[in-house]
């Protein structure tokens, strides 16, 4: 199960909550859409947006008293298979592999970042999720980065460096 969002208080006197997303999955809150609790699932009967959640009544919610009950409730759902998303539990553990056969160490958590997801390795280094081009799921990610992106992180992986140049010979 994943965690997918939380009910933060009541809204109402029937019995209606508000519901605060952490999944970008709208269809969490869809009407028949079953969420879970450590209490038991709860069945969305209608939702609708508002401010920057969901006012969501449940099937098992009928009064105010049963809503105060349900304040802070973590809401958990199923994964949602969907082949063109990445998921963070399929990245978690997954070895990065650079264009060139590199291993970059593994994916210890995803950072939220407001122009794309980053990548935090063990090895300390990040890597935007819009770099991924293929996931065998919480095994391996390849990536396709920009040059110098590692080098970013590790000073003696410098693309510019070349073994074979002499510092001290002038160019011609």
């Amino acid at each position: 199960m994943l965690e997918v969002g939380r009910i933060t208080r009541p809204h109402g006197v029937r019995g209606d909550v508000n519901v605060l997303l952490t999944s970008n999955r709208t269809e969490r809150v869809a009407v028949g859409a079953v969420l879970h609790t450590t209490d038991g699932p709860l069945t969305v009967r209608s939702s609708r947006p508002h401010k920057s959640g969901y006012i969501v009544t449940f099937a098992e919610c009928g009064d105010r008293e049963r809503a105060e009950q349900l304040r802070d409730t973590v809401l958990l759902g199923e994964p949602i298979d969907d082949p063109d998303e990445l998921w963070v539990h399929e990245l978690i553990g997954a070895v990065v592999i650079d264009e060139g056969g590199v291993e970059r160490g593994r994916v210890v958590q995803v950072l939220d970042n407001p122009a794309s997801d980053i990548l935090e390795l063990d090895s300390g280094a990040l890597v935007p999720v819009q770099f991924v081009t293929s996931l065998d799921p919480g095994v391996r990610i390849d990536v396709d980065v920009p040059a110098g992106l590692f080098t970013l992180d590790d000073p003696d992986d410098d693309p510019d460096d070349d073994p074979d140049d002499d510092p001290d010979e002038t160019p011609a």
